[in-house]
């Protein structure tokens, strides 16, 4: 199945409380929409800092979340001088404490992942090709830097069919945003 290519720079998903403590409001202001349902990117930025470092400017996703979550690359990782889990979006077992710093506080918190690869697909699709929520998939990828990679599919109620991958992994294989790879399932 030939499907889009979607390359996710860094950025964070808060919830509402922790959106009020950074910003001192109440709602995130609405930027530009995401291919997603109902997903956007907000105008609002925050700073992250680990041990070693800090990166300014980190986009802030809408709408809230029930959970608080800072994606990055392993390229940022080096940077922050922080080593996060390989997770799936949401479950946040060993994240990595950052810190998050907005206009009106600050905050640390058990946040800091690298997304696993993923193909999001609504669940009407789901059906029509007979796979489940966290069913693995390969990732076929023909080039100058050809692969195949690893990766799942993230089955949600309405999608855009789209791969999912960090910034990192697209340099790794000369991808760019809407390029067209081969998953296999």
């Amino acid at each position: 199945m030939k499907i889009e290519v979607g390359v996710s720079n860094r950025h964070c998903h808060l919830t509402e409380d922790v959106f009020k403590l950074l910003f001192g409001k109440d709602s995130l202001t609405f930027k530009r929409p995401l291919k997603q349902p109902y997903q956007f990117a907000a105008e609002e930025t925050i700073t992250i800092s680990g041990p070693k470092g800090s990166i300014e400017r980190v986009r802030v996703l809408g709408p809230f979340r029930k959970y608080n979550q800072v994606e990055i690359a392993k390229s940022d990782a080096y940077k922050l001088g922080v080593n996060p889990p390989v997770c799936t979006s949401g479950e946040l077992d060993g994240a990595v404490t950052l810190k998050l710093t907005g206009p009106a506080g600050e905050i640390e918190l058990p946040c800091g992942i690298l997304a696993n690869r993923h193909v999001h697909i609504s669940q009407e699709e789901a059906e029509k090709l007979n796979v489940k929520d966290k069913d693995p998939i390969k990732i076929i990828v023909h080039g100058a830097k050809s692969g195949v990679v690893d990766g799942y599919f993230k089955v949600s109620k309405e999608a855009y069919k789209e791969l999912h991958i960090d910034i990192d992994d697209a340099n790794s294989l000369l991808l760019k945003q809407d390029d067209i790879v081969e998953i296999e399932y």
